[in-house]
């Protein structure tokens, strides 16, 4: 397991490691101040996105760098959200998509999917195997991405299921990296999903 993070990294350049190894780490604390409704993991989470916009752009993979340059914009708008909504749980809590909701979700899920696609063909990369799992990802995590703006419980659905994909996607592709930071996303997701539950609970039950 070691040798198989280590050789992925033999011939990358010292800055590369160095980036790679900032945005890990942004990304992970990112996901933890979500988890704990925590301001932070907009301008944490910012840091991480431009990062590894940057990084996938060079190594080709359009579609995960758009879902990261769309990160990086979102946490741009989620941080504006947030804090014109109030960082407090009772200002701003946390709540479930009504049926406007899930239907914007499913909209944006299937609009993402088809744009993704749309900019492969338009630049005329190939789309291989792995590129469809990029594509359906990216619906899942730019859906999941406008959910945790809203700080709606169903965002941390989207953001399992989207990391558990990406984590063997990216161990594929010799990212090892980056297959390990989306197995910790994995792990914190549903701890973080967990936590939101309870809370949304109580919420609930004093209302």
């Amino acid at each position: 397991m070691i040798a198989f993070f280590l050789d992925a990294y033999k011939n990358v350049p010292t800055y590369h490691i160095v980036l790679e190894f900032i945005a890990f780490v942004c990304g992970i604390l990112s996901v933890w101040f979500a988890k704990k409704e925590n301001i932070w993991v907009y301008p944490i989470g910012l840091i991480a996105t431009a990062i590894t916009t940057y990084l996938l752009y060079l190594a080709g993979y359009l579609g995960d760098m758009l879902v990261n340059g769309y990160f990086a914009i979102m946490s741009i708008y989620g941080w504006y959200y947030w804090v014109k909504n109030g960082n407090q749980t009772d200002d701003f809590p946390i709540t479930r998509t009504n049926i406007k909701e899930k239907i914007i979700g499913i909209a944006l899920f299937f609009l993402t999917i088809i744009v993704v696609f749309c900019i492969y063909t338009f630049f005329d990369y190939e789309i291989k195997k792995d590129n469809y799992i990029d594509i359906f990802t990216a619906g899942l995590f730019f859906t999941g991405m406008w959910y945790m703006a809203k700080k709606k419980i169903e965002n941390w659905t989207l953001w399992i299921v989207g990391d558990f994909i990406a984590t063997p996607l990216y161990a594929y592709r010799g990212l090892g990296m980056l297959s390990f930071q989306y197995l910790i996303f994995t792990i914190l997701a549903v701890s973080a999903y967990l936590e939101w539950k309870k809370i949304l609970s109580d919420q609930e039950t004093v209302c």
